[in-house]
């Protein structure tokens, strides 16, 4: 780690959509994003057709510099955030600017797959996959209370996306107790997948991770292929506190200077054959 300065008036990317522009800086394995919309804009009108979702996928959190956005969640829920307003906005929304004055915020998480479109992305991509989730989590549920585990799983939740921003992951989808996580290398998927754990651990609970590597289909907000299905079952072997990875992304990982340790072959059921698979050694 090392102390970064970037300024928005020199940014590393700008994004434009029709009524608004994003301003990314890369601070690290972090990316920090300036949003600008006009008024007029609204998501399902200026960047829908370009994403091809229904509503918009991304989690975003930021602080609002000036302005007036309205938030509509696809369950009904709605909201208001203005100037000087930190907020936190779920995936599943449409959003539009009200009044006359440009909304500006500035974002740490959610900008940096924003208004891109699946071409930009890409249909097919090669990536590493992390599937998570939470050991004993009944057991826990039993133990605290329904009212108690929520606020606790939400705190776990929110400290699990800031891993994955952190290590410059997209989660694809939450798997009630657990997150479906692509990532664009390796290393920083099995680091991320760490961090992930460790998280979990900071809260009093027990998390596991599967990771492999491979191609996948992107058609809008799914995520299609054998990798997939490798990688959830992957999550399956792997114990309580563990990172478990394919040999596929053990290969991979050469000269990261992450440690691993074999753990045999085994039948990954729907899959052909046996897998050998090793587990991060921390």
């Amino acid at each position: 780690m090392q102390l970064r300065r970037k300024r928005f008036d020199r940014p590393d990317e700008i994004r434009r959509v029709e009524k608004a522009h994003i301003e990314l800086v890369e601070l690290g394995e972090l990316t920090i994003g300036r949003a600008i919309f006009e008024p007029g804009w609204r998501w399902s009108e200026h960047v829908k057709p370009i994403v091809g979702t229904e509503s918009c996928q991304v989690h975003h959190l930021g602080n609002v510099v000036s302005g007036h956005l309205h938030i509509e969640m696809t369950d009904g829920a709605s909201m208001d955030v203005m100037g000087g307003d930190a907020f936190e906005i779920p995936p599943g929304h449409d959003a539009w600017v009200i009044g006359d004055e440009p909304w500006i915020s500035v974002d740490w998480a959610g900008r940096r797959l924003f208004a891109k479109s699946p071409k930009e992305i890409s249909d097919r991509v090669f990536t590493t996959l992390v599937f998570t989730d939470l050991s004993g989590s009944t057991e826990t549920l039993n133990r605290l209370g329904d009212t108690r585990w929520r606020l606790l799983l939400a705190e776990h939740n929110q400290a699990v996306r800031a891993e994955i921003e952190r290590f410059g992951g997209r989660e694809a989808k939450t798997t009630g107790d657990g997150f479906f996580v692509l990532f664009d290398r390796p290393a920083r998927a099995v680091r991320g997948a760490a961090a992930i754990v460790d998280a979990a651990t900071a809260h009093g609970l027990a998390a596991r991770a599967g990771v492999h590597a491979g191609e996948v289909e992107l058609e809008g907000e799914e995520v299609r292929g054998i990798a997939v299905h490798a990688a959830a079952r992957i999550l399956r072997v792997a114990q309580p506190g563990e990172v478990m990875v394919s040999t596929t992304v053990r290969d991979l990982l050469s000269g990261s200077g992450l440690e691993l340790a074999d753990r045999g072959e085994f039948e990954l059921r729907g899959l052909d054959g046996r897998r050998g698979l090793a587990a991060l050694v921390r």
